[in-house]
């Protein structure tokens, strides 16, 4: 049997700068700094970020981790705690712009900081209002066919879908195509589910996650219709509606709520399993999620009551480390 050391034996080299395109776990020892270095995968982490200006929970998201816009959510259990307000962030700081014009909750979300939509939600019941965000301020465009709350969506402000859902009455498969002026109804999922997880886009989607109970169920979107994935979340759950992190072959999935309990539990996906990774620092619920699998962004949510924080994730990575000095 063939070993690694036969294949690529044991001897460290001695250069005089660092290997411009290194391997995973190569060593060296550069000798014009007397320095011995490898390329070492540095661990996907957590890390905070600044803080909401307002404290909420069931709030949306759009864009990346440096550019990102949440708007809409709750501050507290009263039905006049919906809000309106909408914030922009910057990778560091978080600044209040102009809000929406119609305070609510659960909103599913589309796009970018500059270009987003938010579509229906929930006020005193479930609602049908979509608007439109240019970067600056909220117009009025196309409302929902039918009141909805707690969807998830994929796609841009003018090109994408809605599925999932509340209506009312418990949870909904239908699934709803926008061409950037029309709501069209398309074909359902398979499992009828509101509070889920989705990113992708308007042809190649995803969806994961969701209520009445924890689901870990992982379905995903060609254009024409849903397929049920042999692989499901390892930790089932809900609560994490407008996922927006990622594609639909690199996706991440993280808080949620299971049972009576916030989690922060957060899962890697890579186009056909789920991989746990590392925890978010709060577990919370209802939170707005922004970014890529990679680099993401949860903002607000809920712990045991609304709060404001915002955690950044980096995903693992190589990187050139001094081993020793010496």
């Amino acid at each position: 049997m063939t070993t690694f050391k036969e294949i690529r034996g044991t001897a460290v080299q001695s250069v005089s700068s660092d290997p411009t395109n290194p391997e995973e776990g190569q060593i060296w020892y550069n000798n014009t700094i007397g320095v011995l270095k490898g390329n070492l995968l540095v661990a996907d982490a957590w890390a905070a970020g600044g803080n909401l200006n307002t404290t909420r929970f069931a709030l949306s998201g759009a864009g990346t981790q440096t550019a990102n816009l949440v708007f809409g959510g709750q501050t507290g259990s009263p039905q006049a705690s919906r809000v309106a307000s909408t914030e922009s962030y910057n990778g560091s700081s978080w600044t209040s712009v102009n809000s929406l014009a119609t305070a609510r909750r659960q909103i599913g979300p589309f796009g970018t900081q500059t270009a987003a939509l938010g579509a229906g939600g929930y006020t005193t019941n479930e609602a049908t209002p979509v608007e439109s965000w240019n970067g600056t301020s909220w117009t009025a465009s196309t409302s929902l066919p039918s009141g909805n709350r707690a969807a998830a969506t994929a796609g841009t402000q003018t090109a994408g879908i809605y599925f999932g859902g509340e209506p009312g009455g418990g949870p909904t498969a239908v699934t709803l195509s926008w061409n950037g002026s029309t709501w069209t109804p398309v074909s359902s999922m398979n499992t009828a589910r509101a509070a889920l997880g989705g990113t992708g886009t308007q042809t190649a989607a995803l969806a994961f996650g969701g209520n009445s109970t924890p689901q870990g169920i992982t379905e995903s979107w060609n254009g024409t219709s849903w397929t049920t994935l042999p692989a499901s979340l390892n930790t089932a759950r809900a609560s994490l509606q407008g996922g927006q992190s990622g594609t639909q072959t690199a996706a991440l999935a993280f808080g949620g709520v299971v049972g009576p309990a916030s989690s922060g539990a957060t899962e890697s996906w890579n186009g056909s399993s789920w991989t746990t990774v590392t925890s978010m620092t709060t577990a919370r619920q209802s939170l707005a999620h922004g970014g890529t699998s990679t680099a993401a962004l949860g903002s607000g949510g809920y712990t045991t009551a609304g709060t404001n924080a915002t955690e950044e994730f980096t995903g693992a990575f190589l990187a050139t480390k001094t081993i020793t000095t010496s």
